[in-house]
């Protein structure tokens, strides 16, 4: 019994003075990221450690997340204040689980695929990269994105899990950050226009210290799609354009300051809602979007009606527009992977200079000659 309670006093006192002897971690002058469009983010390198910031990860976000990026050498003989950050990361990272196809093309850009252990359904992944891996049993099933397979997850045991909410309440996450896994929202989808919500991948690059890869990627993207735009308002012929469909009998359709309505400007086009205002979709009544665009030259992503006699058999008022009846209807469902996921909501994202090419090429044939749409095919 005294020989149990001398050797308790000792490892106390030996764990006291280590943990004393850990330097806190100090607050210097750091540098920060070089970030163009991107408002959710920054990454602040202070040499020895990186803080990520997330900003606003959701719509009207009250809190910002704070983490510290530090490797295992410097992690084991630093003290962290525990109020000061949301989480801890150490790199480098060998395992990482995502929870959006958005997340997808980061992973794949930056030649980190592999990495990838875990997806909540992995049916709607398109990369031909990453389904080699999920066939190759390196990537599990996590079940439903709103209800996580927890058990799954943390058997994996990743170094961080990339996460997004819509506002802030998540108890599947709740419960894998009190398992001592890091969870990073990512907030792209919240992001004002195109190519900020494609610049988020810096935040990958700072994650596995590719920064400059992350950095390069970004630069040819942009200067893709700029030199697209500039191209587009060369044209006078500004062709009206009518997107979104009814469901239920409500049409959604995006407003005026959405991403999609950012895209269809840089087109030159004539977007017959663009002055409208507000977050999420507008959702008007039939009669309003008739009145207004029954004579709109094209119609762009009814949604996921995939024919025009889906179309047709939804509703018979969609056949009363010019645009129906002129069959000039694009879509991006039917262009997929192997396993029937859309390819735009996973790539679009990141490749917002497809996008854009893609819109210019139907909307002004004369520009682009030799490119043919990546996203968008006409309803048949």
């Amino acid at each position: 019994m005294k020989k149990a309670l001398f050797l308790f006093v000792i490892c106390f006192v030996f764990s006291c003075k280590n943990e004393s002897a850990k330097e806190v971690l100090k607050t210097v002058e750091g540098i920060q990221l070089k970030i163009k469009h991107a408002k959710g983010f920054s990454v602040t390198d202070y040499s020895t450690y990186k803080v990520i910031n997330i900003k606003n990860p959701w719509p009207n976000a009250k809190k910002s997340y704070r983490y510290v990026l530090i490797s295992k050498e410097n992690a084991v003989k630093t003290r962290f204040k525990t109020d000061e950050f949301d989480a801890v990361i150490t790199y480098p990272i060998h395992k990482i689980v995502v929870t959006s196809t958005t997340h997808i093309p980061a992973l794949e850009l930056l030649d980190i695929e592999e990495t990838l252990v875990g997806f909540p359904g992995t049916d709607y992944i398109s990369s031909e990269k990453i389904r080699t891996q999920i066939n190759k049993g390196n990537i599990r099933e996590l079940g439903k994105n709103e209800s996580i397979n927890t058990e799954v997850l943390l058997s994996l045991s990743p170094n961080v899990v990339i996460g997004f909410g819509i506002d802030g309440h998540n108890k599947t996450f709740e419960t894998i950050k009190k398992s001592g896994i890091p969870v990073i929202y990512n907030g792209d989808w919240v992001e004002g226009s195109p190519l900020a919500k494609a610049e988020w991948i810096k935040l990958f690059g700072a994650l596995y210290s590719k920064e400059k890869e992350a950095d390069s990627i970004f630069n040819t993207i942009e200067k893709n799609y700029l030199k697209a735009k500039k191209l587009a308002q060369t044209v006078k012929n500004k062709p009206t354009i009518l997107s979104g469909a009814m469901h239920s009998d409500i049409w959604y359709l995006p407003n005026g300051t959405s991403t999609e309505a950012q895209l269809l400007k840089d087109a030159n086009t004539n977007y017959l809602w663009k002055d409208s205002k507000g977050t999420g979709s507008l959702k008007l009544n039939f009669e309003a979007v008739y009145s207004k665009a029954k004579d709109a030259n094209i119609w762009l992503n009814p949604s996921n009606y995939k024919s025009l006699d889906a179309l047709k058999n939804a509703s018979i008022h969609n056949t009363k527009f010019s645009a129906y009846n002129n069959k000039s209807i694009y879509t991006v469902a039917n262009t997929t992977g192997k396993n029937g996921g859309v390819l735009y909501y996973e790539l679009g994202f990141a490749r917002p200079d497809l996008v854009l090419k893609d819109i210019i090429k139907i909307c002004h044939p004369e520009l682009l000659k030799d490119y043919n749409p990546f996203f968008f095919k006409p309803l048949e």
